[in-house]
């Protein structure tokens, strides 16, 4: 994984646009991830997956907004993840720190960090995938 915003909510869908996904750029920028990099957009709200490209947001804008096709998938409201892949050879990989944005309800950062299982700091009702306990 390259980097990850996690847990957006999408501020607005549209169907008659050209594709791809609008992302603040400073979510971008701190994701590590750069305009017409391809995503993977999940969607939590509904279990929707898919992949387009990104295009930078006005900074500060907080917009996270589904473009084209997409916004049959993926509605204003839902909480979505973010992610980029990055293809490493093995001495690339033993020094890479995927970027991981937490993101509170208005798409404000609420925490940065390398580890993409731990859970939304501050968030209760969530599973850490390694430890097995519910915060």
């Amino acid at each position: 994984m390259g980097g990850k915003i996690h847990r957006a909510t999408v501020t607005h869908a549209d169907l008659h646009y050209v594709g791809s996904i609008t992302v603040d750029a400073d979510l971008l920028d701190a994701a590590g991830i750069v305009e017409g990099e391809k995503v993977q957009v999940v969607d939590i709200t509904n279990g929707a997956r898919l992949e387009t490209y990104t295009i930078a947001g006005p900074r500060g804008s907080q917009v996270i907004g589904i473009n084209g096709a997409a916004a049959h998938l993926v509605n204003p409201g839902d909480l979505v993840i973010l992610i980029t892949y990055v293809m490493l050879d093995a001495k690339e990989l033993a020094d890479h720190r995927p970027r991981v944005v937490h993101v509170d309800s208005e798409n404000r950062i609420v925490a940065l960090g390398q580890d993409p299982a731990e859970p939304v700091p501050g968030a209760v009702d969530q599973l850490d995938p390694r430890t097995a306990v519910l915060s």
